[in-house]
C-alpha cells in the first residue's frame, strides 16, 4: 500500500502583497509558519511511528520552510526538486496581480488548451509545466517508499494528482484540482486493484483548532 500525502505551502507573502507568485521566491509569513508547524504534525499523527518515509519538496523559500517543519518531526532530510515548482509567470512575477490580470489571455473554451500562449512574456505553458511535474511523479514513484510526502504549490497540485491517476499529458487542458494553501491531499494506490485512489482532495481540517482539538 502506498500512501502518498502533498502538501501545498501555507500563506506566504506574496499572498498578503498582492503580487504575483509562480517562481518569485516569495517566504512564508508568521502565520504561514504556524500552519506549517500544523501541517507536520498533522501528517506525523497520520502515519505510523517508525514508517519510513520519504519527503520531497519544491526548491522555493516557501515551501522549502513548510518543508523543514514536516522534516525535523519525521528526522528526515527534504529532497529538494525544481520540478515541483508552481507555474512560472514569467516578467508578472513580484509583480501587483492587477498587473498580470491586465494582460492575461485565457485559454479558449474549444481548442488548444495546453500549448496556449497566455500573453505574458516568458510564462510557462500549461504543456510545460505539466510535463515537468510529471517527470518528478515518475522518478518518486519509480521509489518503493510506503509513505511519501510532497510539499508544492496550490496550482501545481493540479499537475501532481493528475499524473497520480494517469491521465494523459495532452488530455490534463482542461484538469483542475483546487486545493487552499496549507492543505494535505491524501492518494492512495492499493496492493491488490493497484488502483490509485483521491482519498482526500485539499483538507485543511488540521489549520482549524476547533476540528482538530
Amino acid at each position: 500500500m502506498r500512501t502518498l500525502y502533498v502538501a501545498t505551502h501555507p500563506e506566504a507573502t506574496h499572498h498578503v502583497e498582492g503580487v504575483v507568485g509562480g517562481w518569485h521566491d516569495s517566504q512564508l509569513t508568521r502565520a504561514g509558519v504556524r500552519a506549517a508547524v500544523s501541517i507536520a504534525q498533522a501528517l506525523r499523527a497520520q502515519i505510523p511511528d517508525g514508517a519510513v518515509v520519504e519527503l520531497f519538496s519544491s526548491d522555493l523559500q516557501r515551501t522549502l520552510r513548510t518543508a523543514e517543519e514536516v522534516a525535523e518531526l519525521f528526522g528526515v532530510k527534504p529532497v529538494l526538486d525544481r520540478r515541483l515548482r508552481e507555474k512560472s509567470y514569467g516578467e508578472a512575477e513580484g509583480r501587483p496581480q492587477e498587473w498580470l490580470d491586465r494582460r492575461f489571455i485565457p485559454p479558449p473554451a474549444v481548442g488548444e488548451r495546453m500549448d496556449h500562449d497566455e500573453g505574458v512574456q516568458g510564462a510557462e505553458t500549461k504543456a510545460s509545466w505539466a510535463q515537468r511535474i510529471y517527470a518528478a511523479m515518475d522518478e518518486i514513484l519509480r521509489k518503493p517508499c510506503e509513505h511519501q510526502i510532497i510539499v508544492t504549490h496550490g496550482g501545481s497540485l493540479t499537475c501532481i494528482v493528475a499524473s497520480w491517476i494517469k491521465m494523459p499529458i495532452e488530455s490534463a487542458g482542461y484538469a483542475s484540482f483546487r486545493a487552499p494553501s496549507g492543505s494535505i491531499t491524501t492518494l492512495r494506490e492499493d496492493n491488490f486493484f493497484h488502483n490509485r485512489q483521491v482519498v482526500s482532495l485539499g483538507d485543511t481540517r488540521h489549520l482549524d483548532p476547533a476540528k482538530t482539538g
